[in-house]
């Protein structure tokens, strides 16, 4: 890849997303490539566009102004992407919300969008029509039903078919949003992040061409969903950045359906977390290329990547696994591994097109080895949170934002993760990152899953506590406690090993994947 190729300018006037990732593929002659795959339905480019237009006329003829929102709550079909790509065609914001939130949450979302229509898939109405029903009371909302239609509410399919098959772009501009995100909140709610049209096209350029080589043969599977900015890039802006085909699975990415889906597609490309990664190897049927034939590499985002994980999916699967950060705030991966030269344990070196440093608590650049919080600057990163002017200061800092996530730069020039800004925690006066302590104790044959807090003891003084998810077969009990306390004096440090150790069935999550330590605090 050439300097101008990688590090892409946008047209300085008019530039529109759905035009650049849809249209240009079939004036490029992808018209009948497969751009889409589900369990139902194929779509080749040409359909995707006909599609598109079709949409973006059908919320014009709603009466949805340009700028005005309309929230997605859909599962993983090709009737995702014809929506989203629709709706920004038209100069309409698209706002995918996470299927497995609550209904306070999606009330909140919905109302804090202000959303025009909400978009919902069949099988998720008998949760989301009662949010929606008692919104429609207090104002207009229009709910159109993906899927089979129910009752007497509208279906996507039916507007589609009644829409005309051509569309007029929005003139819209590469700084202008696009679309919005709500943050997975990890630490708290979540948060609306507004995106512009340019954003998509840089995460393609910089972290997918310039890291992963994609091209058009490849054929992407993402098991991280579209709602998620980890799976938004993998599963559709970069396929389509240069034409290539995605793989979408609208259920449960469990190691059985996942390997299943790789066996059915042959993908070149997986891109997985961390937990759904450690799910897959405890499974008996993990094999070489997970399923695939055709894998080439596996990516990994959304939590930090344990070291024995990274190296046990490349000793069984075959494929080194390319772990980076991204965040919601920057769209995708900004510091991340790269192929050939993969360091599992570390998150990698900044992305090309992109700046990293570590700041400690007063904005001073921290020395080699020390801990401090990453900031980051990059062409992705959002205009802001919506209606959130405090939290959008604090994270956007002039061209820096701040991550939130605490790292040290290692000798080897990687970057090493030690938990978030609010996790991290002194023993002794000395830093102790819950992430370090996690990834020793899930090296230790009966864990699976690990989260650490910091306690204070009875003297006020704060010690790592441990909760545990045990592999089957291992039985709690204070013999095996002391036997973990043991394993992570060895492999951590003395001063590091949980003073407290708990077993539960599971951890708090978010949607996404990523533990939510908060809610273990107290406890």
């Amino acid at each position: 890849m050439t300097d101008a190729e990688q590090f892409w300018t946008p047209p300085s006037d008019v530039y529109n997303a759905a035009v650049d990732m849809v249209d240009r593929n079939v004036r490029e002659g992808r018209g009948g490539k497969t751009a889409f795959i589900d369990p139902a339905a194929q779509l080749t480019y040409g359909q995707l566009q006909e599609r598109c237009d079709r949409a973006a006329n059908a919320l014009r003829g709603l009466g949805i102004a340009r700028e005005h929102r309309v929230v997605l709550i859909m599962t993983d079909t090709v009737d995702l992407p014809i929506v989203f790509w629709g709706a920004i065609k038209a100069g309409i914001v698209p706002v995918p919300l996470n299927t497995l939130l609550t209904p306070a949450q999606w009330t909140h979302m919905i109302e804090d969008s202000r959303a025009d229509v909400v978009v919902v898939s069949a099988e998720l109405l008998e949760r989301v029509g009662p949010v929606v029903d008692e919104i429609a009371k207090r104002r207009k909302l229009h709910v159109i039903i993906s899927g089979a239609a129910a009752g007497n509410r509208a279906a996507l399919a039916d507007l589609l078919a009644a829409a005309p098959s051509s569309a007029e772009a929005a003139k819209t501009h590469a700084d202008e949003v696009a679309f919005w995100l709500y943050s997975s909140g990890s630490t708290g709610m979540p948060k609306g992040t507004r995106h512009f049209h340019a954003s998509p096209m840089h995460t393609a350029r910089l972290f997918a061409k310039g890291v992963l080589d994609i091209g058009p043969e490849d054929v992407i599977f993402s098991a991280a969903k579209l709602f998620f900015a980890y799976g938004l890039g993998n599963g559709m802006s970069f396929p389509m950045s240069v034409g290539a085909t995605a793989v979408l699975m609208p259920g449960r990415p469990t190691p059985d359906s996942v390997m299943e889906t790789m066996r059915a597609h042959n993908p070149t490309i997986f891109c997985g977390v961390p937990t759904l990664l450690a799910s897959m190897l405890a499974s008996k049927d993990i094999a070489r290329g997970a399923g695939s034939s055709r894998l080439r590499l596996t990516t990994s985002a959304g939590e930090a990547l344990p070291e024995d994980v990274g190296k046990r999916w490349q000793e069984a699967v075959g494929t080194e696994v390319i772990d980076g950060i991204g965040s919601t705030e920057m769209l995708h991966i900004f510091v991340s591994n790269r192929p050939g030269k993969v360091a599992y344990g570390s998150s990698g070196t900044p992305v090309p097109g992109y700046e990293a440093k570590l700041l400690d608590d007063d904005g001073t650049p921290v020395a080699r080895g020390g801990i401090g919080e990453l900031v980051v600057k990059g062409p992705s990163a959002a205009e802001g949170y919506w209606l959130q002017r405090v939290k959008t200061s604090r994270t956007f800092r002039g061209e820096w934002t701040h991550t939130g996530d605490k790292y040290r730069i290692g000798e080897d020039n990687n970057y090493y993760y030690c938990g978030r800004t609010d996790d991290m925690f002194k023993v002794s006066g000395i830093w102790v990152s819950p992430f370090e302590v996690e990834s020793a104790l899930i090296t230790h044959e009966a864990v699976f899953e690990a989260a650490v807090v910091g306690k204070q003891d009875t003297d006020g003084l704060m010690k790592p506590k441990a909760f545990v998810v045990l592999k089957p077969g291992h039985t709690a009990g204070e013999k095996l406690y002391e036997d973990l306390k043991a394993h992570v004096k060895a492999h951590a440090g003395a001063w590091k090993y949980p003073r407290w150790i708990e077993a539960r069935e599971d951890l708090p999550k978010t949607a996404t994947g990523k533990i939510q330590r908060f809610k273990l605090r107290g406890e």
